[in-house]
């Protein structure tokens, strides 16, 4: 794994979270590895390479930053698509939501994630959550090979190449 190119793929509906994420990556030199997405369906797409990423270059994202409230698939059908998948599921996902409420805390834990962070409003505070996130899970952090190449598979959201 070459942790210098490896991508991170955020996914998030507000474009302003998205800004102010890229920003907060930018402060650590990581705004050029970030793919944004703004729903969870295209984050399947991206992950599995369908449709608008079928010919993307690389392979699984190094860290996925994961909103939970998001349109057409929230980010707690993406987060348990990834870690039920035979091809995804060693990829480290991190929510990252404004929410606090107990119920999504659990239900993101119950589903997988390897991290939960609540969005600081201040943005010092922020750059300094993005800081630890960056410093762990692309510095510290030692992910699992990836599985050789992937085959189609259905599931609830169609099959999955």
């Amino acid at each position: 794994m070459n942790k210098n190119v490896d991508t991170i793929l955020l996914v998030e509906d507000n474009p302003d979270d998205a800004e102010l994420t890229r920003l907060a990556l930018a402060r650590y030199g990581l705004d050029s590895r970030v793919t944004h997405v703004s729903d969870g369906m295209q984050a399947l797409d991206y992950l599995y390479r369908r449709d608008a990423f079928t010919d993307r270059p690389g392979g699984n994202p190094i860290l996925v930053l994961l909103d939970l409230k998001m349109p057409l698939l929230d980010g707690i059908g993406v987060l348990k698509e990834i870690k039920g998948s035979e091809q995804l599921h060693n990829i480290p996902v991190v929510v990252l939501t404004s929410s606090t409420e107990p119920s999504d805390l659990q239900r993101a834990y119950d589903a997988g994630t390897n991290a939960y962070i609540a969005k600081p409003t201040e943005f010092s505070q922020f750059l300094n959550a993005m800081k630890h996130v960056c410093e762990f899970w692309i510095n510290i952090n030692q992910t699992a090979p990836q599985s050789p190449g992937a085959g189609t598979r259905s599931t609830q959201f169609g099959d999955l190449i």
